[in-house]
């Protein structure tokens, strides 16, 4: 029996990345001997065992062969004449299919550690395309090692397109593809990710409310990149650079959605494209089954987000009112992102990538002075439904003292 280091770690332990996730194979083993020293099993599709110390995976050597569609469409056979490199054929990239073994050799039968030296993302066999989900790991990849300067060979750029040709991602479920997403949303370049999959094609098939942003022209003295779909890509790269949460990625990802369903006859104008907006954001979380806050949040910075970009003019009871919607009072998180994807939006634009927005301080500001004013520094005579309109009243009045605050500084 004979245990190797495989996959992900030691393609980042060659890179010198952190990791923190250890995945092995063990050839020339049974089930019954792992069992028999204490490992768990844990796999449903084929053999995983759990170590029963260190609680690492360890997966029996296997090869697998295509029965069916999609991502579970795939028989596996195990046995313990299976070898070391019949189960690293059968992985996505060359630099995933290098193998390290106790001693800290590596095994590399697929010239992985190459195409790392060389910055090349590069398919194993063509087995490839038996496999939808690695359209999305290719992507992912490309996003997470773009600073790397990794780009993907040509020939398995040609294999992710025929993968899409083929229809094979509509077999995909929409737990992976979000979760490949949210990952991927997380890397620093995440723009990258949906760049490879509007190269292959694959934007249009998963995200076609995405990919129908690209050409819309917007008007060039707000938007000196013109393009809708442009722009999504340079917010998104603004909420990557500031490092912010998935949520406020994903808001930021979806915010100018409506602005595909502009009449052809208004543009370059967007009137009404908040609420044109809500409606394919909606239909996309619903369909990739995003979890509830996260497209809680997407729906207001779609809907909201250009009255917090006019938030210094608003009138004390209409910002008093969008900070109600956002539900302030109980959930002052959501307020702050909201804020910091409308800033997104406001720098991810041609050339005013670093320029100020006031309005983030402003809101936040409003936000403290309506949540310090509680119902319990009421005086005692004010009862029952009276309690709620003095609160709303004095709210609204100390936004308006806020607000020839902020004026009188500015003059």
């Amino acid at each position: 029996m004979q245990v190797y280091l495989v996959g992900g770690a030691v393609r980042d332990h060659l890179l010198g990345h952190p990791y923190h996730e250890k995945d092995y194979v063990v050839v020339g083993a049974t089930p019954e001997q792992l069992l028999a020293q204490g490992y768990q099993p844990v796999g449903k599709d084929f053999p995983v065992f759990i170590h029963p110390e260190t609680k690492e995976e360890y997966a029996l050597a296997r090869t697998e062969r295509k029965s069916g569609h999609g991502y579970h469409g795939f028989e596996f056979y195990t046995d313990s004449s299976v070898s070391l490199e019949e189960d690293l054929i059968r992985r996505d990239l060359t630099i995933n299919a290098m193998a390290m073994d106790q001693d800290g050799n590596i095994y590399d039968p697929y010239h992985g550690r190459q195409d790392l030296e060389q910055r090349i993302l590069r398919h194993v066999s063509n087995a490839f395309v038996e496999d939808p989900l690695r359209v999305l790991r290719i992507a992912r990849f490309a996003a997470r090692y773009k600073s790397l300067g990794f780009s993907i060979a040509e020939e398995t750029l040609t294999l992710m397109k025929q993968l899409v040709e083929s229809g094979e991602l509509n077999a995909l479920i929409p737990e992976r593809v979000w979760k490949e997403t949210s990952r991927a949303l997380m890397e620093e370049h995440a723009d990258e990710y949906f760049a490879v999959l509007r190269a292959c094609g694959a934007l249009k098939v998963l995200f076609p409310e995405l990919d129908a942003l690209y050409g819309i022209p917007q008007r060039p003295e707000y938007h000196p990149e013109i393009d809708s779909g442009i722009h999504t890509m340079m917010s998104l790269q603004q909420a990557c650079k500031a490092n912010y949460s998935l949520d406020v990625r994903f808001a930021v990802l979806v915010h100018d959605l409506g602005k595909a369903l502009t009449p052809a006859d208004e543009l370059p104008r967007h009137i009404m494209h908040e609420e044109r907006g809500v409606k394919p954001v909606t239909e996309l979380c619903d369909r990739l089954k995003v979890p509830t806050n996260t497209k809680q949040l997407a729906i207001a910075v779609c809907k909201e987000h250009l009255k917090c970009h006019q938030a210094l003019s608003l009138k004390p009871g209409t910002l008093w009112r969008l900070l109600q919607r956002l539900d302030v009072l109980r959930r002052p998180e959501r307020v702050e992102a909201f804020i910091q994807a409308c800033e997104c939006d406001s720098r991810g634009r041609l050339g005013l990538e670093d320029r100020e927005y006031p309005q983030a301080a402003y809101v936040l500001e409003a936000m403290d002075v309506v949540r310090n004013i509680k119902a319990q520094d009421l005086p005692p005579d004010i009862q029952g439904p009276d309690i709620g309109e003095m609160l709303i009243e004095r709210r609204i009045k100390a936004l308006a003292e806020l607000k020839a605050h902020h004026t009188a500084l500015a003059e």
